[in-house]
């Protein structure tokens, strides 16, 4: 079980770093709004997506997550 989180971790990593300005790591975790947002404005001007990342990596709560 602790494998399986530490590879859906690795997974939103690895998204939010590769893909994150266009939000696909929010679409995977069912935020479709934000996700859309993030998709039109380039990661909410990058300052969002590199949020993210540090929020992902550190293990809370995205920013404007709903």
């Amino acid at each position: 079980m602790t494998e399986d989180i530490e590879d859906q971790k690795l997974i939103d990593i690895l998204l939010s770093l590769f893909l994150g300005y266009l939000g696909v790591h929010r679409f995977m975790r069912g935020y479709t709004i934000s996700g859309l947002v993030y998709l039109f404005t380039g990661g909410l001007f990058f300052v969002g997506y590199v949020l993210d990342l540090v929020f992902i990596i550190n293990e809370r709560e995205l920013v404007f997550a709903k």
